[in-house]
């Protein structure tokens, strides 16, 4: 029984390492040739600024693709191209209470993302991206509870452009 069960075992890792060609734990189907990526900085062209948001998102997306790809990051020609900029980060009542005054606020983020393959002129992708974090309406968004906010946002944002950009999907 145990020669058989550690020949089941060492036939399916072979089935797995070898028969599914290159695999990425986090889903990524990387190009072919492609060894570099670049995040160009995400401008906050929205409405409300908030200081160091655009700064902060870029990071959060750079540090996304640095800890799930084997690329490297270059700050120009890169194979992958990132660039956008924050179309929208706004502050809005989203339930009522009897007294007609918000019970819960809605923080809303959006992003436009340009994503460019250099090696493939095919793939080119334009894409918006938005995501919220409802907070309580006592609640305000300073010092840690807007970090918290933000790194939910991020979180999201960063993950869906990943997935839509080289999961694809």
């Amino acid at each position: 029984m145990t020669r058989y069960f550690k020949f089941i075992i060492t036939f399916c890792s072979v089935i797995l390492l070898f028969g599914c060609g290159i695999y990425s734990f986090t889903g990524a189907s990387i190009p072919a040739g492609t060894k570099t990526f670049q995040v160009n900085y995400f401008q906050n062209n929205a409405m409300l600024i908030e200081p160091g948001l655009d700064r902060d998102f870029t990071n959060a997306l750079t540090d996304l693709l640095l800890n799930q790809t084997n690329l490297d990051l270059v700050k120009s020609n890169g194979d992958l191209v990132y660039e956008g900029e924050i179309t929208e980060y706004r502050i809005s009542p989203t339930t009522a209470t009897a007294e007609n005054t918000a019970a819960q606020n809605r923080l809303t983020m959006s992003v436009n993302v340009r994503f460019y393959n250099k090696n493939s002129e095919d793939d080119f992708q334009e894409q918006r991206f938005s995501f919220f974090y409802d907070y309580d309406r006592n609640a305000q968004l300073i010092g840690p509870a807007r970090d918290e906010a933000h790194e939910v946002l991020f979180e999201r944002l960063t993950q869906d452009i990943f997935n839509a950009t080289l999961a694809k999907w």
